[in-house]
């Protein structure tokens, strides 16, 4: 690797990496400077300006670890304006493999927004627009959303269960109909939703996840009859394999539980 154009920069980067590898425990002076390189004295006038800017922070017991500052970088960098630049790679991958519309939406309440779609090269009709909103309940982005975030737990038939999804239901759906479908996401990995806001069209979405919490879903969108059968499985697998070989540093798809 070529050297840094700015070494001290490099030091506090490198600082920042090594604080990161320590974890929420931190790390004492002398193990982090064996790890950066960097003479005591020397680091800790970088540890200082980091400590200034909030980008680290001193435990009790003199460790050092990463500070609040970092997680508002984490989080402005994935804010909802900036996911269709970051995200536009694996949306144009996807589409490349299948040949099919692609969606991209995050959920807002009860709703899904639309934040961005790439067209195939073969035209799909379909009500559907960048920043519409659509009830999350009867999409599989909404499916795919809810099942990995405020409904990861599938409530149980019953009173008490229905009452838990009633705040999401909406017309074209009922409690057991949504029940199934997000057993369905939880269990693969992926929602779907068949000609329940479009006839003859049939869709499948995974969600996106930034430490463990869903930031946004991917969709597949297409005629009912490339949605079943080999078809449906090979437009799935797409999404479960194509769309994480393109996904930014820290974001990952929801899957099903752990065997």
């Amino acid at each position: 690797m070529d050297p840094s154009p700015l070494g001290s920069v490099d030091k506090a980067l490198l600082t920042l990496d090594a604080l990161g590898r320590a974890g929420a425990a931190g790390v004492p002076l002398a193990e982090l400077s064996a790890d950066v390189g960097a003479n005591k004295s020397t680091l800790h006038r970088t540890l200082a300006a980091l400590r200034h800017r909030g980008y680290a922070e001193q435990t009790d017991d003199g460790a050092y670890r990463l500070g609040p500052a970092i997680l508002a970088l984490g989080s402005t960098f994935l804010a909802e304006e900036n996911l269709p630049e970051l995200l536009r790679p694996a949306l144009d991958a996807l589409r490349d493999d299948v040949d099919e519309l692609v969606h991209l939406g995050v959920l807002a309440g009860r709703e899904v927004v639309y934040l961005d779609k790439v067209e195939p090269q073969r035209p799909v009709r379909v009500w559907s627009a960048v920043g519409r909103r659509r009830p999350a309940a009867t999409t599989a982005l909404g499916r795919a959303l809810l099942a990995a975030g405020p409904l990861r737990e599938v409530p149980d038939a019953g009173a008490s269960g229905d009452d838990v999804l009633a705040g999401y239901l909406a017309p074209g759906t009922t409690a057991d109909r949504l029940r199934e479908a997000l057993a369905e996401a939880r269990r693969t990995g992926v929602a779907t939703e068949t000609e329940e806001n479009e006839t003859g069209i049939a869709c499948a979405a995974v969600a996106v996840l930034r430490a463990g919490r869903p930031v946004a879903a991917v969709s597949i969108t297409a005629p009912v009859e490339r949605m079943t059968g080999a078809a449906r499985a090979a437009r799935t697998l797409a999404l479960r394999e194509v769309v994480p070989r393109h996904l930014p540093p820290g974001l990952t798809l929801a899957g099903p539980p752990a065997a």
